[in-house]
């Protein structure tokens, strides 16, 4: 038997709480797939840490988009799976989660190592703050868009967590008897993804520009986005994000690498049921 809401908030240590409707929870759980490895248990555990979510987040709509309360509650629960068994730890140092309409543009300066001053705009679908926002474009956390292995808002709150001891260096807060194998497992699958980057990008034809959608087919053939080889922090939030939404996919690319996340985040979304459990 399930404890009652109120004895399991107090368990998990969460007072502050925004009820989240059944219907819809069910809704919306019911067009996310990758929850269907959770027990009922889980699930009982992931809505009621979503409420606490909610009721310590300040959502805030940008270039005139409207947050409504199934847009708090559908990123509420994609930012609260990675940590359903950290009991929310990775979502105390920010406040605001920043919603827009599209993808938004972000104005990046950098110097080089001749000290020439590059200025360029990206184009983004999330970013993460250190101590800051969370920033989401809809269209990309929308549930209706969610594509396999891709998932902006567990990818930046995998982000989240990683600055949580202060640098996004692909290695979050941990027991100290699991840091040696984090090291040189996520060692390992990153050198070799980067290789394999290498490869495909050598494969491209030269009259085919590799930034282009021409180039797609090529980039196809890797068990990651190529964003994840940028660098060991933008490698964990992609590898969070395949874990969760493509996990079948990642444990055959890098089986060590899987297993080490499933004993970190306590979960194994292999085991996914091809229904959603939610709805039951």
């Amino acid at each position: 038997m399930l404890p009652e809401p109120t004895m399991l908030r107090k368990l998990l240590g969460l007072s502050r709480t925004e009820p989240i409707d059944a219907e819809r929870w069910r809704r919306i759980t019911a067009g996310l797939p990758f929850l269907g490895h959770l027990d009922r248990a889980q699930s009982e555990r992931l809505k009621t840490q979503c409420e606490a979510f909610l009721a310590g987040k300040q959502f805030s709509g940008a270039a005139g988009f409207e947050v409504d309360d199934d847009v708090r509650v559908a990123i509420a629960i994609q930012a609260c799976l990675p940590t359903l068994e950290l009991h929310l730890r990775s979502h105390l140092d920010f406040v605001e989660i920043v919603v827009y309409p599209d993808r938004f543009i972000v104005p990046r300066r950098q110097t080089d190592e001749a000290g020439v001053v590059h200025e360029s705009d990206d184009e983004l679908a999330g970013e993460a703050m250190h101590g800051g926002p969370v920033v989401l474009s809809w269209p990309d956390a929308d549930p209706a868009s969610a594509r396999i292995g891709f998932n902006v808002v567990i990818h930046e709150f995998a982000h989240k967590l990683d600055l949580l001891d202060g640098e996004a260096d692909g290695a979050p807060p941990m027991p100290a008897a699991l840091r040696d194998r984090w090291a040189r497992t996520m060692g390992s699958a990153y050198d070799d993804f980067c290789r394999r980057l290498e490869r495909v990008e050598a494969s491209i034809p030269r009259h085919i520009d590799p930034e282009s959608s021409a180039a797609d087919r090529w980039y196809e053939r890797l068990p990651l986005d190529p964003y994840a080889a940028t660098d060991p922090g933008e490698f964990f939030a992609v590898v969070t994000e395949a874990f969760f939404t493509d996990p079948v996919t990642l444990h055959e690319a890098y089986p060590a690498l899987y297993e080490l996340l499933r004993e970190y985040f306590r979960q194994d979304p292999s085991k996914a049921a091809s229904t959603n459990r939610f709805s039951e």
